[in-house]
């Protein structure tokens, strides 16, 4: 089959377009014919190599993808048209069981600890699929499957969102925050973004968000602070990190809540203690979601009620285009590719 891989880590310049062995269908597993896919920030560390990662090489990324059932099982037949969740669990221990796959032991996410999507083919368990409306676009499902479970699994089941609450997104481009922005809005909330640019904002606001902060001109902090008459918000979701885990302390309100689902600023993070326990502060953390809210969300994305941003497609034979306007830093929204 045709796929994108690399067989050294490094830049954009390390991926590849040829020829790769099909996947082997186990039992419980489906093929799927891929017909698009998407790039996420993990495709860039993997590819990069962060520390402590062990891959056999070549490797396929890729974690978002849809198509068209290929190979079927019980539930799919060949034809079919789905969405696939990378969240894999291993679907016996005691997690999955319970129907909490994301906390699974065992847990693989397709295209970081196992092959992904940027392929013609892709093996995944079929409980990994969910249909895909007849007049649903493949490029649509590919870039909303990972950003939208995440940031719903984050703010409504970890972060117990209520209506009325004050929500501040740090980041305004990026495909968690863009589905966050919209799931915060969808939950009845005010909306606070805080954006690099005038051309990021801008997006922000139509996606919904209320009150628009470009940091690049004004201390985001103190305006959070003076926007809510020195309350602060109730809701922070800082998927940054690094220095700005502070300020996103600070912009909390007392007994307020932070939620990270990553840290594109880097892994290793330093605040002062003082801001937790004197104000009450929450810093919750998660990942994926579970199936059960795989389907709700997307079942919200496929009635047109949630929307994902797509920033550009290429060609899958064009990877390294792809991967080199991933390295820019500068997307809004997803970037998905056609196969």
């Amino acid at each position: 089959m045709k796929a994108a891989f690399f067989d050294r880590h490094g830049g954009p310049d390390v991926m590849q377009y040829g020829e790769q062995p099909e996947p082997v269908v186990d039992p419980g597993m489906v093929l799927v014919r891929l017909r698009a896919a998407a790039l996420n920030r993990v495709d860039k560390w993997t590819r990069d190599g962060y520390p402590g990662l062990k891959l056999p090489l070549p490797h396929i990324l890729g974690s978002d993808g849809a198509g068209e059932v290929a190979q079927g099982g019980s539930l799919f037949q060949p034809g079919a048209r789905v969405v696939i969740n990378t969240n894999i669990g291993c679907g016996v221990c005691e997690f999955c069981v319970a129907g909490q796959d994301n906390l699974c032991v065992r847990w693989n996410l397709l295209g970081e600890t196992i092959p992904g999507t940027e392929a013609e083919y892709v093996a995944v368990p079929e409980r990994q699929l969910l249909a895909l409306p007849d007049d649903f676009p493949f490029e649509q499902a590919a870039a909303a499957a990972l950003v939208f479970q995440t940031a719903w699994h984050s703010l409504i089941t970890r972060g117990q969102l209520r209506a009325a609450e004050t929500v501040l997104v740090v980041g305004a481009g990026g495909g968690v925050n863009t589905a966050a922005i919209q799931i915060a809005k969808l939950a009845g909330c005010q909306v606070f973004v805080v954006g690099s640019n005038a051309r990021k904002l801008a997006l922000a606001e139509s996606l919904g968000a209320d009150v628009l902060i470009d940091r690049s001109q004004v201390d985001w902090g103190r305006q959070v602070y003076q926007l809510t008459q020195k309350r602060g918000v109730d809701v922070v979701v800082d998927n940054v990190g690094g220095a700005a885990l502070m300020t996103s302390l600070r912009s909390a309100r007392r007994g307020g809540r932070i939620l990270t689902v990553g840290n594109s600023a880097g892994p290793k993070l330093e605040f002062d203690n003082r801001y937790m326990f004197a104000k009450h502060l929450s810093l919750i953390g998660s990942t994926m979601s579970t199936r059960a809210e795989f389907a709700t969300v997307m079942g919200l994305v496929f009635s047109g009620r949630l929307r994902p941003v797509i920033d550009s497609t290429f060609p899958l034979p064009d990877i390294r285009a792809a991967h080199e306007r991933l390295e820019q830093g500068d997307v809004l929204g997803k970037i998905t590719l056609s196969i």
